[in-house]
């Protein structure tokens, strides 16, 4: 009897099983590919958090935009100049700093400072003088030499004492004034002000473009 013989030198298993590793690797790729894309989108999305996370932090406890409202600044600052507030700045002698108007605590007041804690502060014939001493404000000179070319002063007589009822700067306070001496309201009217009341110190002007840049504060 003969035998008919059906093997032709091929592995038949191999050929029954090699279509299914195929298409089993095919959906292991995919299966990676989908992975891979979702991690890219958790990734890009981990970053986008903490970018804003990153700014916030800045804008709340480090530098802050700040805006001019009004003229008490003059010819230093002019109404709706922008600013940057340096909220971790030690304040010191003609900083400007930013503080809630006492008269209004929903506003902002941006003054100079004027007085440090201890100080004794006058003012004769538009000269200040600290302590007994003589003190320039170079930020001032050229507004100054405008008003004595019509015979007038920028800022009137006046003492600490006389002003405020004390003869020094209280400790952890600050005396304040515009630069527009004449037309400001300032630790003249409303008194001190207290360094937990102050939102921070400003010498770097963003707007406008052509005044961009650092500010005269000595």
């Amino acid at each position: 009897m003969s035998r008919t013989n059906y093997s032709d030198g091929r592995d038949e298993s191999a050929e029954v099983f090699e279509p299914r590793s195929k298409a089993h690797h095919s959906k292991t790729r995919k299966k990676k590919s989908k992975k891979g894309k979702k991690n890219e989108i958790l990734s890009t999305f981990v970053y986008v958090v903490v970018a804003l996370a990153i700014c916030l932090l800045i804008r709340q406890f480090l530098f802050v935009p700040v805006s001019v409202d009004g003229e008490s600044m003059m010819p230093t600052l002019e109404n709706h100049d922008r600013l940057i507030l340096n909220k971790i700045e030690k304040v010191d002698r003609f900083d400007i700093i930013v503080f809630p108007a006492p008269d209004a605590p929903d506003k902002q007041y941006i003054k100079r400072v004027i007085g440090l804690p201890g100080d004794e502060i006058s003012m004769q014939d538009d000269v200040l003088y600290l302590n007994g001493k003589a003190v320039e404000e170079p930020y001032l000179d050229k507004y100054k030499a405008k008003l004595k070319a019509k015979g007038q002063l920028l800022t009137g007589d006046f003492t600490l004492m006389g002003k405020t009822g004390v003869a020094k700067v209280p400790e952890n306070e600050y005396f304040v004034m515009g630069d527009n001496r004449g037309n400001s309201k300032d630790s003249r009217i409303f008194g001190f002000v207290h360094i937990d009341t102050i939102s921070g110190t400003t010498d770097l002007r963003i707007w406008p473009f052509t005044h961009l840049g650092t500010l005269k504060t000595e």
